[in-house]
């Protein structure tokens, strides 16, 4: 598998994912983080209007979609129960979902992520413990909580690389 920006032409299929990670979601006990209303089709045209939107693929075909944004969220700026692990420079992992068809869609998109930055930030949904397992899983640590635009709260990530100075 591997990863490349999304093209307007993929947008059927990265709608489907979408679909198939909210059908998910709802049925593991996660039913409003995403519900059957987020992403909109709007919001991801812009992402691939925007190069922020990536596909995870095999044989050129979609089987992961994630949005990635190399410039500060501003949702990250107030954080309560804790703290960012640093204040530099990092990119943010969004949206990142699933068809289901292949395993290792979440690991390839960050091992993406951690070639191009060493200091990555990501957020989910308390009911989300799925995502949160595979954050951790990968090195992530738990930094507090953020609020996302609606006010509702979400778990703060962090992964900085501890050895990019030294190598």
């Amino acid at each position: 598998m591997y990863v490349r920006k999304a093209i307007i032409e993929d947008l059927t299929n990265i709608m489907s994912i979408y679909k198939i990670a909210q059908d998910f979601m709802i049925e593991s006990g996660n039913p409003n983080q995403w519900g059957h209303f987020y992403p909109k089709k709007e919001l991801v045209e812009e992402d691939i209007k925007s190069e922020a939107c990536y596909v995870v693929c095999e044989d050129d075909f979609p089987h992961g979609v994630f949005a990635l944004f190399k410039r500060e969220e501003p949702t990250y700026s107030y954080i309560e129960n804790g703290e960012w692990l640093n204040d530099d420079e990092y990119v943010t992992l969004h949206r990142i979902a699933s068809d289901g068809q292949k395993k290792g869609i979440f690991n390839c998109a960050i091992n993406y992520c951690k070639d191009i930055s060493n200091n990555i930030r990501i957020d989910t949904h308390e009911n989300n413990l799925i995502m949160q397992k595979l954050i951790e899983k990968n090195g992530f640590q738990r930094c507090g909580i953020i609020f996302v635009a609606d006010g509702s709260p979400r778990i703060a990530y962090q992964w900085i690389n501890d050895y990019a100075s030294t190598s």
